[in-house]
């Protein structure tokens, strides 16, 4: 991780907070806290996760996109294709119910790093990319899974 830029790799991480504080209030173990809290926080834990990983997924599309704008001939066709499909998953899988919703935005992230290993193998991501999206995602699948099962 020397080799990741130190603000993608502390946004990298911060963008995991309310996962990991979304699966503390799963886990019911929420430190007492003496400063109020945004709404967004507050509530469901399996909500907060869906609602913030509705956000992230879609995201996570556009950086796709961009890594994208570097692909040249019909390889530039595979990569915009691919990279607009964690944002239609999403819109096309929400979900019927919370554990649906969960396992579908879990399914989304797993093929977003597939994904991410397409694109890094193609050179057009950074070359420390997947140093920083394997642990990202590890810790977003274990939030989900905590979500979904728990």
């Amino acid at each position: 991780m020397r080799h990741i830029p130190r603000a993608a790799l502390v946004l990298g991480f911060a963008g995991l907070l309310p996962f990991v504080w979304a699966a503390l209030l799963i886990l019911d173990l929420r430190p007492e806290m003496t400063i109020a809290l945004p709404a967004a926080l507050k509530g469901d834990g399996q909500l907060i996760m869906i609602r913030y990983g509705g956000i992230i997924l879609p995201f996570m599309a556009g950086v796709l996109w961009g890594f994208a704008t570097k692909a040249q001939g019909s390889r530039a066709i595979a990569a915009y294709c691919l990279s607009v499909l964690p944002a239609l998953w999403w819109f096309f899988m929400p979900g019927t119910g919370v554990v649906s919703a969960l396992g579908n935005l879990a399914t989304g992230f797993a093929g977003l790093l597939l994904l991410d290993f397409a694109f890094h193998r193609w050179q057009l991501a950074p070359a420390w990319w997947m140093a920083l999206r394997l642990p990202l995602t590890a810790v977003v699948l274990a939030c989900l899974c905590i979500a979904m099962f728990l």
